[in-house]
This record gives C-alpha cells, structure tokens and sequence, in this order.
C-alpha cells in the first residue's frame, strides 16, 4: 500500500513539473510575441493587397484573431460605402474573427438612435456613423480619441498614415473644436459639383456665342451670373432642344435647400457666422451670425432670381428628385453631388447617359464653393476596452485605400475614396480623363472626379458651420429660404429673420 501511496506521489510530483514546463513555455511564448509586437518592425495582415496601394500593417507578432467572438454593432447612413462593406465584410470577419452587424437607415433615424445610446450611457452601437454636424459636433466627448490607437505602437496602423486621406475632410470629418482630439476617420466624401448635357451645351454654342460673346460651356471659370444667362437662354429655347428648362435645384424645404444654397453664399463671400473658421475644425460656440452682410444679401437676391427660372420641381426637390429629374432629360445644367455621377451613366436609369459631363460649381465674387457633405466613422467611448480595440480593426480595415476600392469597384457601392493613393492608381487615373474607357464603365462615378477633385482643393471648398447647434440651424435657414422662394418675404427680411433666430439660437 505504500508503495502505491509513493508511486502515485512520484506520478502527481512528474504530471506538476510537466505542467510547469509547459505552462513556462506557453508564458515564454506570449514574452516572445510582445517581444516582437514592441520591436516597431510592421509586416502586412491577413488581407489581400493592391498593388500601389499602402498595405493594412500591424506589429510583427500581432494577433489577428485576439478578439475572436466579439461582436460590434455598426449604425450607418444608408451609404454606398456601407453597402459595399456590408456585400464584402467577410473578408474582414474571417481575417479576425470579429462579427460586424451593419444597420443601415436614413439619416435622421441614426441621430436619434445614436443620441439614446449615448444619453443611456450604454454602447448597442459600437462604430458610429460620425456625421460631423449631426453627431460629431453635438457628441464628440462620447467618441473615443482615435490618438490613443494611432500611437499604440502595439495596434494595425493606418495604411498610409493621416496624410493619405484628403486634408480637408480629415479636418471636418474628424476634429471638433480642436486638433488635439481626432474623433473619426474619413469614410464617404459626397461633393456638389455641377452636372451639365454636353449635346445640349453643343447644339446652342455657336448662336449662343455669336448673341453673347462667350461660350456657354460650363467650365470652372464660369460665373454665376453667366450660369443664370445660360440657363435662361436654354429655357427660351427648350422646344428645339428637347429639355424642359435650363437648370434644375435640390430647393425643397430640407436640408438640400440650405446645402443648395450655401454654394452661392460662399462665392459671394457670405457665410451664416461671421467667424469663417467653423467649416473645418467647429467650434462649440459659434459668435455673432452674418446673414446680414452685404454679401449675404446679395447671394439671396441672385439665389432668388436664379429659382425663379429654374424647373419649377426644383422647389419640392431634394437631391434624389433633382438626380432623377436631369436623368430623365428636363434639365440642362444640376448642381448635384458628384456620387449621382454612376445613375446617369447608367442606361437603365438614365436617358441622358454618355452625355453627362461635369465642372465645379460656378464662380462668385469669392470664387468658386463646393459644399462638402462627407462624413467619418467613429468608435462609442462607452465601449468596453475590448470592444474599442476590436472596433480600430475595422477603422482601420474599413477607411483603408484597398477596400475604398473595392467600395469604388462594388456594383453595390460606387462611393468615391477619401485616399490620395487610390486617386493614383492608373486605371483610376484612366476612368478620370477618359469617360468613354473601359475603366470608366467598371467605375462611373469616376466620370465626375476631375471636378470633384478641382472642388477639394481648399480655395473651392465649403464646410457649412460645424457646431452643436448646426440641427437646428440648417432648420432654421432653409425654412426662412423656403419663404422667401414662395414670395412671402424678400431677400432682406430673410436675411433678418435667419439672423435673429440664429442669434437667439447661440446666445449671441
């Protein structure tokens, strides 16, 4: 019986050290790994790269699946980019074996949505379609500092770096208030350019010419009032050119009222606060309002003049009526955001495809705005540390140059990249100056983004005020516009009336 207690000992004090032993092993093994994680050398991860464009990184030695079995909630807009995501996310679940639900809605719905979640103190959504006037502005200090992860010499990198993504957008998308904080990252870029008829354009050119002296094609030296003249031209005209009207406006009483407009305040020189640095960064307050300015008024006075020739539609439009409208052929000249670009290259949707060309909106005293309408995505601050690491994988996956596009490439998607390096891709570069290409085919929101680029440039770019206030701002300026569309009060009185209420509305 001893003998049995003794070999049992001998068998339990063997099986102790060979645990130990393996125990050790498996220690020395997680040493190794954050040995090599902490070494800074990067290596690619499991994603498939494109050629000429930055690779998704991460530490040597990072795991990929270290946060296998969690779950992340994604709100979104519904958005080509989200659509596309949503067709393709099986690449980015099996790479880490995190699952993403992506819930898709309109605009209004995810801000209140977004708003309980955050007022519960509880994260249901964990990545945040972040839209900088209507989130960012009014919840940044809910939103995780992206810094903490970008400095993480532990964490994937951003392919690319900050400075691939376009520099305004990365201003309006991510900061709020200060650059110290970067609460999003850039993830859709819509832009209102103008859409033009190019046969249009060619049938009227020669009489045109030879009554006004200059050609009437759209062109980025165009101004204002040689758009007004050129549209009213057509209009005069429009039963020998088979089109309805001349031009055609996103003038319902919405938010596309004030984004249709704010692209005539800006040239003129006006904008709605008399601080000019709100469009970008933001700020939590925004000072005294300046729809009274001469320059303002003057926009208001031609805004008023210029709908009252357009497309009668134009004043229940917003920008799908107004897409829908030029595509069915009414309307000569649109100013539209430039993703429209693939539904009026497509024959099933479109009447007028191959006949679309595009330049930036027309010139003021001020030059030349194009209003912004882009937004980044987020990561909740409630989340649990857990969560927020899972989450930067799919920022940094999702926001990366090669699925921006494959979003370009998706027949599901057609959203235009917020990245530098994609833009530089041939085939990109080949869509981009040959709209007739084949590559343009595959890619025909590509047929718009020399003018887009043109509008990004930080001289023709426009940012509507980026402060916590901003939703009942826009409100408030497209409801007094819309007045004053209906003829029930005058470009001055307007201008009054959007002041004061923003005044009161601010404090100031």
């Amino acid at each position: 019986m001893k003998k049995k207690f003794l070999l049992l000992l001998s068998c339990i004090a063997i099986l102790s050290l060979l645990l130990v032993g393996c125990g050790g092993e498996q220690a020395k093994e997680k040493e190794d790994q954050k040995a090599d994680v902490a070494s800074g050398k990067l290596v690619p991860g499991p994603f498939k790269a494109v050629e000429g464009l930055p690779v998704i990184e991460a530490p040597e030695g990072f795991d990929w699946k270290q946060f296998e079995g969690v779950e992340l909630n994604f709100i979104s807009e519904n958005t080509p980019p989200s659509s596309a995501i949503a067709a393709n996310i099986e690449e980015f679940e099996k790479a880490t074996g995190i699952k993403v639900n992506i819930q898709q809605m309109d605009l209004g719905t995810l801000v209140q949505k977004v708003g309980l979640d955050f007022a519960a103190g509880s994260s249901k959504y964990h990545i945040i379609y972040a839209d900088p006037y209507q989130v960012l502005a009014k919840y940044s200090s809910k939103l995780v500092d992206l810094n903490e992860f970008i400095n993480d010499p532990t964490l994937p990198s951003i392919p690319g770096g900050l400075e691939d993504f376009i520099p305004s957008q990365l201003k309006i998308d991510g900061y709020m208030g200060s650059e110290d904080k970067l609460y999003a990252l850039p993830y859709d870029c819509p832009t209102m350019v103008l859409a033009y008829r190019t046969d249009i354009m060619e049938a009227i050119k020669e009489d045109f010419m030879a009554e006004k002296g200059y050609d009437p094609t759209p062109n980025p030296d165009m101004t204002w009032e040689q758009y007004y003249e050129v549209a009213k031209y057509i209009n005069e005209h429009a039963d020998e050119l088979d089109v309805k009207y001349g031009t055609g406006h996103q003038a319902k009483q919405y938010d596309s009222l004030m984004c249709d407009f704010s692209n005539v305040l800006a040239a003129y020189g006006g904008d709605y606060f008399k601080n000019r640095n709100l469009g970008g960064i933001g700020a939590a307050n925004p000072g005294e309002a300046d729809l009274t300015s001469p320059e303002a008024i003057e926009a208001l006075k031609f805004y008023d003049k210029l709908l009252k020739i357009a497309h009668p539609g134009s004043k229940s439009w917003d920008w799908n009526g107004l897409a829908e409208a030029f595509a069915a052929g009414e309307i000569a000249m649109a100013p539209e955001w430039h993703e429209f670009a693939s539904m009026f290259e497509n024959p099933e949707k479109s009447k007028v495809a191959g006949k679309v060309a595009w330049t930036t909106l027309p010139k003021g005293p001020a030059g030349s705005s194009n209003i912004f309408g882009g937004t980044g995505i987020a990561i909740n601050a409630n989340c649990s540390e857990e969560e927020k690491k899972a989450a930067w994988l799919f920022l940094v996956w999702a926001t990366s140059p090669q699925t921006q596009l494959m979003v370009l490439e998706s027949p599901v998607g057609g959203a235009t990249p917020s990245r530098t390096s994609v833009y530089e891709l041939p085939k990109v570069k080949k869509a981009m100056e040959d709209p007739a290409s084949e590559e343009a085919k595959k890619m025909p929101n590509l047929t718009s983004m020399k003018a887009t680029l043109e509008a990004w440039k930080e001289e023709n770019s426009y940012g509507r005020p980026k402060i916590p206030q901003w939703p009942e701002a826009d409100t408030i300026i497209f409801t007094e516009l819309s007045k004053m569309l209906a003829g029930q009060q005058d470009p001055e009185a307007t201008a009054k009336s959007i002041n004061d209420q923003l005044n009161t509305l601010t404090g100031n």
